[in-house]
């Protein structure tokens, strides 16, 4: 429900447009705005989440978002719906970095980009879901229709999750502070190249559906659910895949997960290129299905790096930090391929954003740079690192 409350809008552009007679960048600010507010939300609740009960924060996040996107629904003016996708935000930033610290503490080291990349195939398959729903009920029951479908499963999933047992991470005593995850390159340098990817990643999701139907020929509903339809496949199955092929690969070298993620967005430039150049529709599905396919590689194995770096008590604060980053960052894609698609066109923005997600795909490197010259675990943090602690990130 995390991301099928997100994309939910994005089918229904054309709608919200000739509603409140928006322009491309108005547009755009409205995933920008959930995007600024998730960044800076989300360190705070992370904290708390490496200090405090995760299933409460879980539970607040999850209560929230599904409120604001109710809320979304009743918006009269385009500010009043500003604000409501802003709210969105803020629930999102509690709920990442607790859930992810939880299954990283819930399975062996050797398994952890598998174990999170069932998580994000949770996340995309919702996310692939909202989409369908957003062009299925605007289409045929208006904008407010979906947007109140959308919101009401999550209140009863939030609830569910104050059930979940919480997995051991060492005294509360042990809590990292910030400014030494600071300290260790190697996340820096990820946290570099996560803003490249996802000021492209967050672009092409928000604009795909308005590109397929204001540019090769698909009417609204096309654009939600044969989208839709294929994220349900392609991002799950290349979520699984990408986490199996991290694991894999980690298991021949130290920083075998970061070579998954940089080969899968240098796999997906030109399949995303090609959609762009399509004329069938047909080609445009297929392009957009391989593309996808390898999209989703990165959301499993980039948090078990993460993970990997930073002892237990700083699970959820480094995501958070990540998060912080490249949301923040990358929040502006949206709203700048709105305005260059304003001033030219749509398809030479998304263009732009394909060669902003390859330049980010080579940054990779400097991270692998790091972990090779300072190891997996950087020296800064050796007296945050027990065995007893972390003994699942030597099984």
């Amino acid at each position: 429900m995390n991301f099928a409350d997100r994309l939910v809008i994005v089918p229904m552009f054309p709608l919200l447009r000739d509603e409140f007679s928006l322009t491309d960048g108005q547009l755009g600010s409205l995933q920008t705005v959930l995007h600024i507010v998730l960044a800076l939300s989300t360190v705070p609740f992370a904290l708390l989440a490496d200090r405090l009960s995760r299933r409460r924060v879980i539970f607040a996040g999850v209560a929230v978002w599904s409120a604001a996107t109710f809320l979304s629904g009743a918006a009269q003016t385009f500010t009043l719906l500003l604000v409501a996708r802003a709210l969105v935000g803020i629930g999102e930033a509690s709920y990442g970095p607790a859930a992810q610290s939880m299954i990283s503490g819930a399975f062996p080291a050797a398994a952890r980009a598998r174990a999170q990349a069932f998580f994000a195939a949770g996340m995309l398959l919702g996310g692939a879901v909202g989409q369908a729903l957003g062009g299925l009920f605007g289409e045929t029951h208006g904008w407010r229709h979906a947007f109140f479908i959308v919101g009401f499963p999550g209140l009863l999933l939030g609830f569910a999750a104050l059930r979940l047992e919480e997995p051991p991470r060492g005294p509360r005593a042990e809590v990292v502070p910030v400014s030494h995850l600071l300290r260790v390159p190697a996340f820096l340098a990820l946290m570099c190249s996560g803003v490249l990817i996802t000021f492209a990643s967050v672009s092409f999701v928000t604009w795909g559906p308005d590109f397929v139907y204001r540019y090769k020929d698909f009417n609204m509903r096309e654009a939600g659910v044969l989208l839709g339809a294929i994220g349900l496949v392609s991002l799950v199955c290349g979520a699984l895949a990408g986490g199996a092929i991290a694991d894999f690969l980690q298991r021949r070298f130290v920083y075998g997960r970061v070579i998954a993620i940089s080969a899968a967005f240098l796999l997906a430039g030109p399949f995303l290129l090609w959609a762009l150049a399509a004329e069938e529709k047909t080609t445009v599905l297929v392009a957009f299905f391989l593309a996808s396919f390898f999209l989703s590689w990165y959301h499993g194995p980039v948090t078990a790096v993460i993970h990997d770096m930073m002892p237990a008590r700083a699970h959820a604060t480094s995501v958070g930090l990540y998060m912080l980053v490249t949301q923040l960052a990358g929040a502006f894609g949206p709203q700048l391929v709105g305005e260059v698609s304003d001033v030219f066109d749509l398809q030479l923005a998304l263009r732009l954003a394909v060669a902003v997600m390859a330049a980010g795909s080579l940054s990779f490197l400097l991270v692998i740079f790091f972990i090779r010259r300072h190891g997996l675990r950087h020296p800064a943090l050796s007296s945050y690192h027990h065995p007893g602690q972390d003994a699942s990130a030597h099984s």
